[in-house]
């Protein structure tokens, strides 16, 4: 598919859904998913014509301030799910399952995942881990719930593997990373993120899998990628990881326009054009 033809493919896609991203993999397409968080910032999304918009748990330190993915609850989730549904009209939303809704397996897991569709408006669920919850993302996928796995760097598992590290870094971990990726696709799942692992290694999945691979430092050769809004868009200051693609420093223009607005109240300098209409 040349990219022409792609572009008019995706102009005729009023709501994505999962089998034209499956249509995607399939023609040599490339797939586009970031996280949102927030009514305003699903309406930006949808005017850039993401494909895919992920309610990450990462919510948890970009939008509420813990230090990890872990403290962000259920109810939380919703709500924010909730939220970006209204700004949604054209991209898929896909919806984290936070920490402690899905680990004791998969009755918990169903009326988690039941609440991010029906009370969020989900259109389908992520979560971690291989084939330990195999037979839960069964369960999900045989009650009609679409669900995503998320292999690598798993966040939920931050404190198990010592930080936010490289993972599959040996031929052994290698090689167990591709038996999960393969029995999550066995097991239902429409797609796979794959975080911080060798470029490599995120090629030989994404040939291997039938399903989109959708990458997160994870190299170049995956189906797709995925960013975090505020790395992405250079929200927040400090240090940036090295899978991070900065396409603005909207940080540093907001916190400069701030001052601009403080100085002006302070020194009585602050007017509308209407303030001016009126003297």
């Amino acid at each position: 598919m040349t990219e022409t033809d792609q572009s008019v493919a995706r102009k005729r896609i009023k709501r994505v859904q999962i089998p034209d991203l499956a249509a995607l993999k399939k023609n040599g397409g490339r797939i586009a998913m970031v996280t949102v968080y927030n009514y305003s910032s699903a309406l930006m999304a949808d005017a850039a014509g993401v494909d895919v918009a992920l309610v990450g748990d990462s919510i948890s330190m970009m939008e509420l301030g813990y230090k990890t993915v872990l403290p962000v609850t259920l109810d939380e989730m919703i709500h924010h799910v909730r939220a970006v549904s209204r700004g949604l009209q054209h991209a898929l939303l896909l919806a984290d399952m936070p920490f402690g809704s899905y680990q004791s397996g998969p009755e918990q897991a169903m009326g988690a995942a039941v609440r991010l569709l029906k009370e969020g408006g989900a259109q389908s669920v992520k979560l971690e881990g291989g084939r330990s919850v195999a037979p839960t993302v069964k369960r999900l996928v045989e009650s009609g719930i679409p669900v995503m796995g998320h292999l690598g760097l798993t966040p939920q598992s931050v404190h198990q593997l010592g930080g936010h590290r490289a993972q599959a870094q040996d031929d052994a971990s290698a090689e167990k990373l591709l038996e999960d990726a393969l029995a999550l696709q066995q097991a239902g799942v429409w797609g796979i993120v794959l975080e911080m692992i060798p470029a490599e290694l995120g090629r030989r999945a994404s040939d291997a899998l039938q399903i989109p691979v959708i990458g997160i430092g994870a190299g170049p050769f995956c189906d797709g990628q995925v960013q975090v809004w505020h790395d992405l868009l250079g929200i927040v200051p400090g240090k940036k990881y090295r899978h991070v693609k900065q396409y603005a420093c909207l940080g540093e223009e907001a916190v400069s326009a701030l001052r601009r607005y403080t100085a002006d109240v302070h020194d009585g300098n602050f007017h509308t054009e209407d303030d001016r209409t009126q003297r």
